[in-house]
């Protein structure tokens, strides 16, 4: 791999917060530490660093995070205080969390310029993050409590880069949650009609199959919603408003795209998911929103509760801002980049697509697109002056 030299450093931030209870293991409650990397080319001085941060995902080893630094840029990726764990995420904090990172990137490290870097699930965490930044409207979790984000110091950011990056996590599960499971606590009942994984369901798949798929899809998201929202005002009426149930989401991999290219065609691979053969994962340990609790669905996976949507966060951004997408993604396809980048508020927004490249860049044919794609967005920070010269 061509380019500069890089270094990494690892640090901590460590920071108070106000809380009703803790909801991450170890550590002293009332404080949030969070673990960081900066990647930084050798010799190279820059004003300006591009801050990686995802609401789960720890990434600072990813080809693209890397890349961007090789090719001379000063780079962050700060875990969340979630790293490794969502079960009980709350976006709200995650927001607290990437405020913290902009703080110290500025205040301890000394740029005086910071992009935002959203991949992946990281580009409507972004987004959010400077929506409530700019424009704050959120005032507590859709269950409640704290934070109050319109009272919390959120700087904001100088510029965005979205890289192959989707429309909210809640839209995500959505898309792939499994509609033929009738019970959430026995999915081993299913409408066969549904059930994408059932020999009658071939692809290509009717317009009509698809849009009582995805309308199934949706409804049992609400129905899962509507279960927490009673169990919560069950736990405040037998006065443990603190408490919480933790439960497992079955069936989180039965996406049509996976079979049918037709559906928001790209150059992707069929016949797999991002995270393996689809018909495992759909029922594996690793799924999606597989283990949850209350609060967290609200927070993060619930369609109508959710407050971190990416493109109607994007409409209160008015930073520059630069959309990558990837033709042959097999989870972030054309669908997801389009919703962004019209939905960006931003007078200087522009796009790329990167012929051939996959979600993560990894492959024996990636090396080039992933320097492409780096090489894209280096040329593009550098015009408005955000990039080395």
């Amino acid at each position: 791999m061509t380019g500069h030299r890089v270094r990494r450093e690892a640090y901590g931030i460590g920071y108070a917060e106000q809380a009703e209870f803790k909801d991450t293991y170890g550590g002293v409650e009332g404080f949030v530490f969070l673990e960081a990397y900066r990647i930084v080319p050798e010799d190279v001085p820059s004003d300006t660093v591009l801050l990686f941060m995802h609401p789960v995902g720890g990434g600072a080893y990813l080809p693209m995070v890397t890349q961007l630094a090789r090719e001379g840029n000063h780079v962050i990726y700060a875990n969340s205080r979630y790293r490794g764990g969502d079960a009980a995420l709350i976006m709200e904090k995650v927001v607290l969390d990437m405020a913290a990172a902009v703080r110290h990137a500025r205040e301890k490290l000394g740029y005086e310029k910071v992009v935002l870097a959203g991949w992946s699930g990281g580009g409507s965490l972004s987004l959010f993050y400077q929506q409530q930044a700019c424009a704050p409207s959120v005032t507590s979790p859709p269950a409640g409590g704290m934070p109050d984000l319109t009272s919390e110091d959120l700087p904001p950011a100088d510029a965005m880069l979205l890289l192959a990056a989707h429309p909210s996590r809640h839209q995500v599960l959505t898309d792939c949650l499994d509609p033929s499971v009738l019970d959430e606590a026995d999915p081993s009942r299913r409408d066969a009609e549904l059930d994408l994984y059932h020999p009658v369901n071939a692809p290509p798949y009717s317009d009509e199959f698809l849009r009582r798929f995805r309308a199934a899809q949706a409804e049992r998201n609400r129905r899962i919603t509507a279960d927490v929202k009673q169990r919560l005002e069950d736990l405040r009426a037998a006065g443990r408003p603190h408490d919480e149930f933790a439960f497992v989401v079955h069936g989180t991999m039965a996406d049509p795209r996976v079979f049918d290219g037709g559906v928001d065609p790209n150059d992707r691979a069929l016949g797999t998911s991002f995270l393996g053969d689809p018909q495992v994962v759909n029922m594996s340990p690793i799924g999606l929103a597989r283990f949850s609790t209350l609060r967290s669905w609200l927070s993060q996976w619930s369609i109508d509760d959710a407050n971190a949507d990416g493109p109607r966060a994007a409409a209160d951004v008015k930073v520059p801002a630069f959309v990558v997408a990837n033709s042959a993604d097999n989870i972030c396809t054309p669908g997801y980049a389009n919703a962004l980048f019209d939905a960006l508020g931003s007078e200087d927004k522009s796009r790329i697509t990167i012929r051939g490249a996959n979600h993560y860049y990894i492959g024996p044919d990636q090396k080039p697109l992933l320097q492409e794609a780096a090489a894209a967005c280096t040329a593009w920070l550098g015009e408005r002056g955000l990039a080395p010269v």
